[in-house]
């Protein structure tokens, strides 16, 4: 895996930017949800770091295990330098140690940083096991002579990761030690964070205080509170040498685990995880940067802590429960943006037997005809106010048909797909309906917000789009002609009959309604609350890019030049166009002003996607049109979450990244487009 090793240059050894380490941030994930994440600095500037966030049975949920980790190194001659660490002054975030940070890379999709002090250079890696709430972070000695001491404090605030950082701790934690095991416990209900230190003399002081008025910068600019306390129960001190490496381990797993593996095994069992994921995926996807969104994509399929009910259901029937986590930090599995994903996160990079687990796992979920739109942090029931979740899933299964051939899973939902079109035709819940006088789809009831646009301050519904819905119609006609193959090979004409009917009258009703003949491209909504909307969005796009696209053939030319005119950007496309009074070019300021702007101009990565899915119908020769559109993630992949791509970007230059800094759709669209655009 040597091609896949992305390194953040800055310029002049020891001489990097603070606001530029600040701004970029690094992501490890461990299969079950949780994670470790912080600043390249070093610093933590969001609730959600930490170096483990460790993903508990409900109701936990995911909890900030081990917090921070100061670090400072004594040299031969008893020259004591800190090489991370900040502190507050006058209210100034004061890093420390920055200009011994010469490197910061991504090894498969592992942060490295390299540093180098007094003739020494010092190498520190993170990874988290698969399948365990651990992480290991190992100190290497690449060059010098002689032998340099570490010293490592650790600092805790057992709290759910969405909880305020000015939440109270549930004082006194209680240290115990046995040996050289130490063990940090808060109180019943949440398990104790175990630490063990490998390394030549190592060894623990313990020396328990307070850290306080930590301030969280990004947590200020968002409107949330923003300064907090940590604790720290002591410190490790351990000798460094070039033969001899130092690893702290934490984890809130038994002893038996964490001595499974001593920690140079656990590195190469985790190296070589990661080139099985590269040997597995679409050969088109093995080098470069499908490559690292290759690694970027395992970060979201999970098997979710705490479902216990519904692991035993799986593995009654042989499966295994899995799911997507839709970003990061603060998002859980939603249903939409897990069926979008699937293709990318799951086919592309060779994972079928994971994606007929999602399939199958998300098949038990349906209720009333509706597949949930996101499962809340540590409860086991979903939510089901989505339009469009549901029929997604269809779009899911028949990608997931094509690349596989797993005709059994067909048969075993296609019951639910049935009554799915049943609940739709008679109407379920939230409104969800067919309109009989034109078999198009309406959906919305006040004070919910049912398609992706859909941002809620308070009973404040900000893109609310009540009525029928340009893509949820054509989601609709897709699911409705996908079913009709599916039923009519399996079922017969009798039951496939009926569906064709209803997708030739949704056909001819969307081509007669939703064209908006003064502008040249489609209706947002028709029949909404206030009539038909005209406002230019992309969601228009799905008309085209579906396997069963709804929209004339004629018509597609117009429609995607006017999207390309309008709404492309270098990262996506706009959520509105300019030219509209409710445009918001910026994505920033407190909640209320962010959700006001996220639907009303900010760029969508994922949308690349249907983009060039459309543009490839339109123009089926000219992927190398196609490949510029994807260009202007390579930069990306830099900035924010380094080696992802993030969930938003401001509306104009310079497309400045927001939102969550790794966002499942994001990654699976831009990744399946780069290999379909790949010569």
């Amino acid at each position: 895996m040597e091609n896949l090793i992305l390194k953040i240059p800055w310029f002049g050894s020891g001489n990097a930017d603070p606001e530029f380490l600040l701004t970029r941030e690094w992501l490890v994930t461990n299969g079950l949800g949780g994670y470790a994440s912080g600043t390249l600095a070093g610093a933590i500037t969001r609730r959600y770091h930490g170096l483990l966030i460790a993903a508990l049975p409900a109701p936990l949920g995911r909890r900030v295990m081990l917090s921070h980790l100061s670090e400072l190194v004594r040299l031969p001659d008893g020259t004591v330098i800190r090489i991370s660490g900040e502190e507050q002054l006058d209210g100034v975030l004061e890093l420390h140690g920055m200009e011994y940070l010469t490197e910061f890379r991504l090894d498969a999709g592992l942060p490295v940083w390299r540093y180098e002090v007094g003739g020494f250079v010092i190498e520190k890696r993170i990874f988290l096991p698969h399948m365990q709430n651990t992480v290991y972070i190992h100190y290497c000695l690449i060059s010098g002579d002689g032998t340099i001491r570490l010293k490592l404090r650790p600092s805790v605030h057992f709290r759910s990761h969405d909880a305020p950082v000015s939440e109270l701790h549930a004082e006194p934690y209680t240290l115990t030690a046995v040996e050289d095991r130490y063990e940090l416990a808060e109180n019943a209900q949440t398990p104790p964070l175990r630490m063990k230190l490998y390394g030549q003399r190592g060894a623990f002081t313990l020396d328990g205080k307070k850290l306080q008025n930590i301030f969280y910068r990004v947590e200020a600019r968002r409107g949330y509170q923003a300064t907090g306390d940590l604790w720290s129960p002591g410190y490790f001190r351990v000798d460094l040498t070039k033969d001899q490496p130092a690893t702290l381990v934490a984890s809130t797993g038994a002893w038996e685990t964490i001595f499974a593996l001593k920690p140079e095994e656990a590195l190469e069992t985790e190296y070589e995880r990661r080139q099985r994921l590269i040997s597995m995926a679409h050969p088109k996807a093995q080098t470069g940067v499908a490559g690292e969104l290759v690694f970027a994509a395992d970060q979201f399929i999970i098997t979710p802590a705490g479902r216990i009910e519904d692991a035993a259901r799986a593995r009654a029937s042989g499966d295994e429960v899995r799911t997507i986590i839709a970003g990061y930090h603060w998002f859980t599995d939603w249903g939409r943006d897990t069926m979008i994903s699937l293709e990318g996160l799951t086919l592309t990079t060779g994972r079928h037997l994971e994606a007929g687990y999602i399939l199958r796992t998300f098949s038990h979920y349906i209720r009333d005809g509706l597949l949930p739109n996101l499962f809340p942090e540590g409860e086991k029931e979903g939510l089901y106010h989505t339009a469009d979740a549901t029929l997604w899933f269809f779009h899911a299964l028949d990608r997931y048909l094509e690349v596989t051939n797993d005709y059994k899973t067909l048969t075993l939902i296609l019951p639910k797909l049935l009554d799915i079109v049943e609940h739709h035709l008679r109407g379920t819940r939230f409104g969800i309906h067919v309109d009989p006088k034109d078999g198009l789809l309406s959906q919305g009831q006040e004070g919910y917000q049912l398609t992706w646009m859909d941002a809620k301050v308070g009973d404040w519904v900000v893109t609310p789009r009540r009525g029928k819905a340009v893509e949820i119609n054509a989601l609709w006609y897709n699911a409705l002609r996908l079913l009709e193959e599916w039923t009519r090979k399996g079922l017969g004409e009798e039951v496939a009959h009926p569906l064709a009917q209803h997708a030739e009258q949704a056909y001819h009703s969307f081509n007669q309604r939703f064209w908006y003949e003064k502008g040249g491209y489609l209706y947002d909504v028709v029949d909404g609350e206030q009539g038909d909307d005209p406002a230019c969005r992309p969601n228009q796009i799905f008309a085209i890019s579906l396997r069963h696209p709804i929209l004339d053939p004629a018509k597609w030319k117009p429609v995607l030049e006017v999207v390309r005119e309008r709404l492309l950007t270098p990262v996506g496309l706009r959520s509105l166009a300019p030219d509209y009074p409710d445009y918001k070019p910026t994505y920033e300021g407190d909640l209320r002003a962010r959700d006001a702007a996220y639907h009303q101009g900010t760029v969508w990565a994922w949308l690349i996607g249907p983009f060039v899915d459309a543009w490839l119908k339109v123009y089926p020769e000219d992927r190398v049109e196609a490949r510029r559109f994807l260009e202007g993630f390579v930069p990306h992949l830099s900035e924010a979450c380094i080696g992802s791509i993030s969930e938003i970007f401001d509306a104009e230059p310079p497309f400045t990244p927001r939102g969550c800094v790794a966002q499942a759709w994001s990654v699976a669209e831009v990744l399946r487009c780069w290999v379909k655009t790949a010569e």
